[in-house]
């Protein structure tokens, strides 16, 4: 009896909004609810055969707090009978989203689902959760049994970008000339028009009055070498900048996920399958270092060679990240990120998962490719892989 198979029907995602930029008049609940109902709208599924929605966000406090993805729900067109879940595995949240609605549909206990990510980063900054509890006397993050096995270490990601650069032997060199790289492959994408198939225009009020934002706001259409290399390090003697590494971003994305049946009863076309789900956890010190350890993984378990994959998207958390990613896998610097990635794009946290999908997929149709693969670090050490399948 053959697998039951997990379908891609669309996906999609709002333009990028810098930090108090255009995005920042979106409460989170409406950013997340205009993405639902555009999905809805495009690939023409009736609201009422959702079985759910799986919204990955990571700083799940104030405005987006209390089950940001049933919020998103109610905020949007769809039926109060559509029910939601959030969940958090970090930068990887709506990823995760995408593998547990592909797994759900693949088990046969539901035909349609989406997963979806927001994050208002302008709104709900990154860390105040933990700091604003901190702040209050209510305790931190980590344990006393963490502190025994890890005595003295405060996990950060700033240090292990920075340890990911000196175990590779990247210099600040490399990285800055891979971000201007980024935002270079961005402003070409964006003049020919890569992104119109994935992005949903939101109204926005400028100063001149309402407008439709639906260009990815922190794009450097005149980004140069020195422009990036006059940004000072992020540690004393380290090689990480802001300028190489992601930007701050508001953003919502999502991608509706179906079964065989679903797309018979419905009359969708799929626009990919899902051909391999992987997760893999080590180091959560270095942290980031795990998208090399799992995509080797997701190789071998799928029977691949990285030389059979036409177009990578690997999170540009930091530029050592995908610069140590295409050292360890081998793979092609002309297949990587080809639209440019978080250094240009911007990287909202629980959206970036189903937001570089997004990508992936309207990119490998437009160039003709077959096989794409998409991985991103997240704290904890712990790293996704999707393998998808154009079709």
């Amino acid at each position: 009896m053959a697998q039951p198979t997990a379908y891609i029907v669309d996906a999609l995602r709002t333009a990028g909004g810098r930090r108090n930029g255009k995005l920042a008049g979106w409460h989170p609940a409406d950013l997340g609810g205009a993405v639902l109902d555009a999905i809805v709208a495009r690939s023409g599924i009736d609201p009422v055969a959702i079985d759910d929605v799986i919204m990955g966000c990571v700083s799940q406090g104030g405005e987006q707090a209390f089950q940001i993805g049933r919020n998103a729900v109610l905020a949007s067109s769809l039926p109060e009978s559509v029910p939601a879940v959030s969940i958090d595995r970090q930068c990887g949240s709506s990823q995760q989203a995408i593998q547990f609605a592909a797994q759900a549909v693949m088990s046969g206990t539901q035909d349609v689902v989406i997963a979806a990510g927001v994050e208002s980063m302008t709104r709900v900054p990154m860390f105040s959760t933990g700091q604003l509890f901190e702040q209050a006397g209510l305790g931190v993050a980590k344990s006393p049994g963490q502190e025994r096995r890890y005595p003295g270490i405060a996990f950060s990601q700033f240090v292990g970008a920075e340890m990911m650069a000196r175990k590779y032997g990247l210099s600040r060199d490399d990285l800055d000339r891979y971000a201007l790289e980024s935002h270079r492959r961005a402003a070409a994408a964006v003049e020919r028009g890569d992104f119109d198939a994935e992005i949903v225009p939101l109204e926005v009020q400028a100063p001149e009055g309402p407008a439709l934002h639906d260009r990815d706001e922190g794009i450097r259409f005149d980004a140069s070498l020195e422009a990036i290399g006059s940004v000072r390090t992020l540690q004393e003697g380290g090689v990480v900048t802001a300028a190489n590494a992601s930007q701050i971003c508001d953003g919502a994305s999502a991608v509706l996920v179906v079964s065989e049946a679903a797309l018979k009863a419905h009359g969708l076309t799929p626009l990919a399958r899902i051909h391999n789900l992987t997760v893999t956890a080590g180091d959560p010190v270095i942290m980031l270092e795990e998208p090399l350890i799992a995509t080797e993984k997701a190789l071998r378990r799928a029977g691949m060679a990285i030389g059979e994959i036409d177009l990578y998207e690997v999170n540009e958390a930091f530029a050592p990240v995908p610069l140590a990613w295409l050292q360890h896998s081998g793979g092609d610097p002309e297949r990587l990120n080809v639209n440019g990635g978080a250094i240009a794009l911007g990287h909202p946290l629980g959206a970036s998962g189903t937001k570089l999908m997004a990508t992936l997929v309207h990119a490998l149709r437009r160039r003709g490719g077959r096989y794409g693969l998409q991985t991103m670090c997240e704290a904890g050490g712990v790293a996704n892989v999707t393998i998808v399948e154009r079709l």
